[in-house]
């Protein structure tokens, strides 16, 4: 199964697009969105296409493909809307037996890891892309496909088979890793 990994989008419905179209083009099989997906945030200016009501068109089509966890920017009123769970701070996902911890990164990341044993914690909400090696386990935060900081491209990430691989919104890859 091959899994788009994005966070972050902050109700800009132009990059969510970009990331659709990726997703349609590759043929991947589930979008898994972590958090940050309707509401840009009292931190952030007010992105240029915002369209809250076009995020959750647009991604209410493919909701039977989506798995979601909830954002620190994220609210009840965006459950009503949308037609797939994304309530939950985090799920687990395993895959070819591998334990991937999604989450959106204000409670668990790297700083704060999940208790027990997984080969992978993958978040957002820093908006500062990163894949790297930590005492054993793969941490993937996937920036902001909206609001990319620290000088860095706006990007999301893909899973297939073990192995995870940044992407710049244009589909560029940045770096590959394998769990």
């Amino acid at each position: 199964m091959k899994y788009l990994l994005v966070s972050d989008i902050h109700g800009c419905l132009p990059a969510l697009e970009k990331v659709l179209q990726f997703y349609d083009r590759e043929h991947c099989d589930m979008l898994c969105v972590l958090g940050d997906i309707l509401n840009y945030g009292p931190r952030n200016s007010i992105p240029e296409g915002i369209d809250a009501k076009g995020i959750v068109e647009a991604l209410n089509k493919r909701a039977k493909n989506i798995v979601a966890v909830r954002g620190n920017c994220d609210a009840e009123v965006d459950q009503m809307l949308l037609d797939f769970p994304m309530m939950s701070d985090y799920l687990m996902l395993v895959d070819e037996g591998r334990k991937l911890f999604l989450t959106h990164g204000h409670i668990y990341n790297k700083s704060s890891m999940p208790k027990g044993n997984v080969d992978a914690i993958v978040y957002g909400h820093t908006h500062l892309w990163e894949l790297t090696l930590q005492e054993g386990t793969l941490v993937c935060n996937l920036g902001s496909i909206t609001f990319p900081k620290g000088g860095n491209v706006a990007t999301f990430m893909t899973y297939e088979h073990g192995v995870f691989t940044a992407y710049t919104l244009d589909g560029t890859p940045l770096k590959q890793e394998i769990i």
